[in-house]
């Protein structure tokens, strides 16, 4: 009743009295200074502005196993649990859209209010911490090079040596290492098309994080076909991204989330789960 007052500063104090008292009766009898507003969209969320009331929503691209996939009806990975602690300690539920990978990269989806923040295990680089906020690091990452068995090949020199044909996913650092090693790579648009090109023999080798390389490794069919050629230590480290000039409190319940996993162990469990080996373990 305030907001509707306001604005009509001009009439007179007996004026409004009446108005008032016909406004409560038109609101069904609430009492004055009742709220009949829509709730904040951080209602709940422990002060954090949220894109819907009552949940955390995480654009990410599936899949991207182990870090995200869908097992069954369900977006499960290493990033969708550690989405969830932020989402605990605010009081919420993850929710998880599925769009193209150059959106999130961008800062796109999470400027347009398609989501609160990203997890995809995506690299932090100065490019896109023009567009974006990130959380402190979650996640250390290696490249490696994946392709059939017998090529002969043991490093980027030897594939542009031996003419082989190289595949990254498109919008990765992946790809931008490679082209920043003088390679015009075929692209494919998610890590799955990537995997199946190589299978077909679209690419003879192809670029991707290493522990998306390993998770493949442990499906028989890939296993007995294809192996690591070579890794390739690029100093890479994953953060949740936000969008740019990110909602004070949201980032630092995510980064507080991350950083008090790490310290009471809940991170190790969670790296474990989806790795088979603890963190540092892997390269």
């Amino acid at each position: 009743m305030a907001l509707w007052s306001s604005r009509r500063r001009g009439y007179a104090v007996g004026t409004l009295a009446i108005t008032a008292a016909l406004a409560l009766s038109a609101c069904g009898g609430q009492s004055a200074g009742t709220d009949t507003a829509k709730p904040s969209a951080d209602a709940g969320a422990g002060g954090a502005k949220l894109v819907n009331p009552g949940k955390l929503t995480t654009c990410t691209n599936i899949p991207y196993e182990p870090f995200q996939f869908k097992e069954g009806d369900k977006v499960v990975g290493f990033d969708v649990d550690i989405v969830d602690l932020a989402a605990k300690k605010l009081g919420v539920t993850q929710e998880i859209v599925d769009i193209d990978f150059a959106q999130i990269k961008s800062g796109a989806a999470m400027a347009s209010g398609k989501c609160d923040v990203a997890a995809a295990g995506m690299t932090i680089t100065p490019e896109r911490q023009k567009n974006i906020d990130f959380s402190v690091p979650y996640f250390d990452a290696t490249q490696a090079l994946l392709a059939k068995k017998g090529t002969g090949a043991t490093s980027l020199d030897d594939v542009k040596a031996k003419g082989l044909k190289l595949g990254a996913q498109a919008s990765t650092t992946g790809l931008e290492f490679v082209k920043g090693k003088g390679f015009d790579p075929v692209e494919y648009a998610d890590s799955a098309k990537e995997l199946l090109a190589l299978q077909a023999g679209q690419a003879d080798v192809i670029v991707q994080d290493l522990p998306v390389v390993l998770t493949w490794l442990k499906k028989p069919d890939v296993a007995a076909k294809f192996e690591v050629i070579a890794s390739l230590d690029t100093g890479e480290q994953y953060g949740i991204g936000l969008k740019k000039n990110a909602d004070p409190v949201l980032l630092k319940t995510i980064n507080e989330s991350i950083e008090t996993a790490k310290k009471d162990g809940t991170y190790e469990q969670i790296f474990v789960k989806w790795f088979d080996k603890k963190p540092g373990e892997l390269g």
